[in-house]
């Protein structure tokens, strides 16, 4: 006879709201119906960071699996349509280059486009940057969007985008979501943890009001102090400042502006970089920077200064340490959010990994016996997404010319991950990629900032030597005279949103 099958587990108590805690709900009450009992506590005076205004293409198939309307969601969120992210000042002062969201060209032979672009580069015949190969930036610049088409023989199907939009108006629409499906939300703040004396698992939380709340799962959505995965559960942190030092940022929001340009600018300053966030009803500002280099003080009034619009409130200040948890998963409790660790915001992560926690965590539900293979195996692909995502991230701040200022000089000259190192590496000798699979980056994004940031390889791939006959300079004319077509036929970013899904907040 088999064994009995442990029961399954009847409730979940999530700790803190914003962006993690509703996304939470929502996708938990979305795949687990009336079978588990959802709670979530959160404290208003608490609040939340609120800052993750810029997203990844990702986010569109976890709304999607939530069964949300795009245009509704863009109209309740104020958002605004993204296309990639253009990086001034980030090789040296004057140079500035596209991460798009798609690829660069169009496929016409066996041999990948930026294969052959690095040939023609390299050997004289192609002056152009392949940012001007890439749909993604020729809509951005030109201010215009629509979306992909499916047929893969048109141009207008080689690029993506994600969404720009306001952090508290998403968590507030997913609550009203997740509350519909039977979420119970609790007004609180936690001020104890209670452990189970035989397991050390967390048994029960208390609220300053002086109620016990218990429960066979937790997560922990409370930020970056993580009550529970950290203060109760001690998980430790693994802190990566000496590869990414800054640890401030600096933000405020400034009024809309009559264009919504489709993309995020992050400019590079002297002691980090400033990102800039065009969404329907105002823009999201922000100084990252490392405190060891500028003051607080002079890092607002930097931020302030460079406004090109009226400041709609005062500057806030955040604190960061670059990282993670050792453990993301311990005993019954998961952090999700940035109580799992905090991944500066510069390609626009921060949703995603809370994305994909909720679905890792989704795919590895435990039952009652909570058996720690899942989360040893939760905490192992965990904790490969955030490396990877690290090395992808250093790579900007490693690939610099700069010398103007300390941070600078620092980055430039500092050690970096063997992992990074072995990328660059085939990449500056042979133009070759290397990566896995499963990685979140994939080619275009690492091309991208490579070439962007000058690392240029030494030689093209050998196989592009060995196919003379392709008429390469046939298909790039071709190519770009697909691009400017069909950017010309399409409407301006700012008419879209009018037309298909204006902000509901003003």
């Amino acid at each position: 006879m088999s064994a009995p099958q442990p029961a399954p587990i009847r409730n979940v108590l999530i700790v803190g709201g914003g962006s993690a805690g509703w996304m939470t709900a929502a996708a938990l009450a979305n795949s687990l119906g009336n079978a588990c009992e959802i709670t979530l506590v959160e404290s208003e005076a608490i609040g939340t960071v609120g800052v993750g205004e810029a997203t990844i293409p990702p986010i569109r198939y976890f709304n999607q699996r939530l069964g949300i309307d795009e245009a509704t969601f863009v109209a309740e969120t104020s958002g605004s349509y993204k296309l990639g992210i253009q990086f001034v000042d980030w090789a040296r002062i004057g140079q500035s280059y596209f991460h798009p969201f798609g690829q660069h060209g169009a496929e016409f032979d066996q041999v990948p486009f930026y294969h052959y672009w690095m040939r023609e580069h390299l050997e004289g015949r192609v002056e152009a940057p392949i940012d001007d190969f890439s749909m993604g930036w020729a809509m951005a610049k030109a201010g215009k969007f629509a979306h992909p088409l499916p047929d893969r023989r048109q141009i207008q199907s080689t690029f993506d985008y994600a969404y720009h939009f306001d952090a508290g108006l998403y968590a507030q629409y997913l609550r009203r979501y997740a509350e519909a499906r039977g979420v119970r939300r609790l007004e609180g703040r936690v001020v104890d943890t209670a452990l189970d004396p035989e397991s050390g698992a967390i048994a029960s939380i208390k609220l300053d009001d002086g109620r016990e709340l218990a429960a066979e799962f937790f997560v922990d959505c409370s930020g970056f102090r993580g009550l529970l995965i950290e203060d109760a559960l001690q998980a430790g942190y693994e802190n990566w400042q000496h590869w990414l030092p800054c640890d401030r940022a600096v933000a405020a929001p400034s009024a809309g502006e009559t264009t919504i340009d489709p993309y995020t600018r992050s400019t590079a300053k002297s002691a980090g970089w400033q990102w800039r966030i065009p969404l329907q009803h105002r823009i999201g500002n922000g100084y990252v920077h490392c405190s060891e280099f500028i003051g607080e003080d002079e890092a607002t009034a930097t931020l302030v200064g460079s406004l090109n619009s009226q400041p709609l409130s005062d500057p806030r200040v955040l604190r960061f340490v670059t990282g993670r948890r050792k453990k993301f998963w311990d005993k019954n409790c998961v952090a999700i959010g940035l109580s799992a660790g905090f991944m500066e915001p510069l390609e626009s992560t921060s949703l995603h990994l809370i994305q994909y926690g909720i679905l890792r965590l989704l795919a590895l539900f435990p039952d009652s016996e909570m058996s720690p293979l899942l989360a040893e195996e939760y905490n192992r692909q965990t904790a490969v997404e955030y490396e990877r995502i690290r090395d992808f991230l250093i790579l900007h701040y490693k690939a610099t010319e700069r010398d103007d200022a300390e941070l600078w000089r620092y980055c430039s000259a500092m050690a970096i991950p063997d992992s990074l190192q072995y990328k660059i590496d085939h990449f500056r000798d042979y133009g070759l990629l290397v990566a896995d699979e499963r990685e979140l980056f994939n080619n275009p994004s690492w091309i991208a900032v490579y070439l962007g940031q000058n690392i240029v390889p030494k030689r093209a791939p050998a196989i592009t030597q060995m196919r003379p006959d392709v008429p390469v300079a046939d298909r790039f004319a071709a190519i770009a005279n697909a691009m400017r077509g069909a950017v010309a036929e399409m409407p301006a970013h700012g008419d879209f949103l009018a037309r298909h899904c204006p902000s509901r907040h003003g």
